[in-house]
């Protein structure tokens, strides 16, 4: 398989990942053809930015492309692969918790390119940061996408189906639950007239001390402690909010477990 320098790529999607993962091939020279959404509004936006013809219809995907990449929410990205005759050239998804596989029997050169990040169209992110997992379904489009990757970004990992649904797991912990949590923090000082922005400095030192070290080593906090009663009335405090004082205790239980299984 010849690795071309300038890909003419299809992006199918148009939402947040699409948004940036266009940007960065566009920016390390290569060319994107068409825009297909199902979102009339999100294809002409993206489209717009990165100046190329859109669609909706998947009668007119056009099927002159090197690679069609499926930047789409998992049940969006089968429903696609099931529906759409793919020109035999390749493709990849770009999911966390999807196998490579579900592209069997539809392309011959397929894979997947997951980057562990989160996005927002408003935000900018340095792609060269970003960790893609790469899985291809044979040696020469792994040899693709890991070349394809690496103009990118600087960190490119080579792994199965399984590892990539851990770290996807994983993500999920660390990013979306971590964010939920934040969610509930904002509701809490503003129903007591509060603002959000005095935790801003303590989330900033909790993000930073996880980078040279294991989360576990600097857990701090009354569960840690075994305070229990600080625990006590915390659970007193959110007394008008079941659901809350449910995620407290459970997660007050888990941090109490895993720093006595660290200790045993």
């Amino acid at each position: 398989m010849v690795i071309q320098e300038k890909l003419r790529i299809v992006m199918i999607g148009a939402g947040n990942v699409a948004t940036h993962l266009s940007l960065a091939l566009i920016n390390a020279g290569h060319i994107i053809l068409q825009v297909f959404s199902r979102t009339n509004t999100s294809a002409i936006q993206l489209a717009g930015l990165i100046k190329c013809d859109y669609t909706t219809s998947l009668s007119t995907v056009r099927k002159d492309a090197d690679l069609y990449i499926l930047a789409l929410s998992d049940e969006a990205i089968v429903d696609f692969v099931n529906k759409f005759s793919f020109p035999q050239v390749m493709a990849i998804h770009l999911s966390g918790g999807l196998e490579k596989d579900l592209f069997k029997g539809k392309i011959q050169n397929y894979g997947v390119m997951y980057p562990v990040q989160t996005f927002s169209k408003g935000r900018d992110i340095d792609f060269k940061s970003i960790p893609l997992c790469i899985e291809a379904s044979n040696q020469e489009t792994e040899e693709f996408l890991e070349h394809l990757a690496g103009q990118l970004s600087s960190s490119i990992h080579i792994l199965n189906s399984t590892q990539r649904e851990i770290i996807h797991l994983a993500a999920v912990y660390s990013c979306n639950f971590v964010n939920h949590f934040y969610d509930i923090a904002s509701r809490i000082l503003k129903n007591n007239d509060l603002p959000f922005d005095l935790l801003y400095p303590l989330i900033v030192e909790t993000a930073d001390k996880v980078q040279g070290n294991l989360p576990g080593a600097v857990q701090t906090g009354p569960a840690k402690r075994n305070d229990q009663a600080i625990i006590n009335k915390h659970l007193e405090l959110l007394s008008s909010n079941p659901g809350y004082q449910s995620i407290y205790s459970e997660v007050s239980k888990s941090i109490r477990q895993e720093m006595e299984a660290d200790n045993n």
